[in-house]
């Protein structure tokens, strides 16, 4: 198990565990990272901040910091 944001573009896996605390959790929670979603990833920005995912049919963009709550279960596209 890895942290989403050492996911590689061209990558993805399934989430296993959403971390942080109060609001951040549950913002995380309501934009679709739940446990045992499926993501991708599509690309990083130029300057590697922030990342676009792929999962549950539409495009996620978030922060590196905020990725880096999220264990996932990495595996090749």
């Amino acid at each position: 198990m890895t942290t989403l944001d050492k996911i590689k573009p061209g990558h993805g896996g399934m989430i296993i565990k959403v971390g942080g605390e109060g609001a951040l959790r549950r913002r995380l929670l309501d934009m679709g990272l739940t446990p045992k979603t499926s993501i991708f990833v599509n690309k990083v920005a130029p300057m590697g901040d922030p990342m676009e995912l792929s999962l549950r049919g539409y495009v996620l963009t978030i922060r590196l910091d905020d990725a880096s709550k999220i264990e996932v279960e990495s595996r090749e596209a």
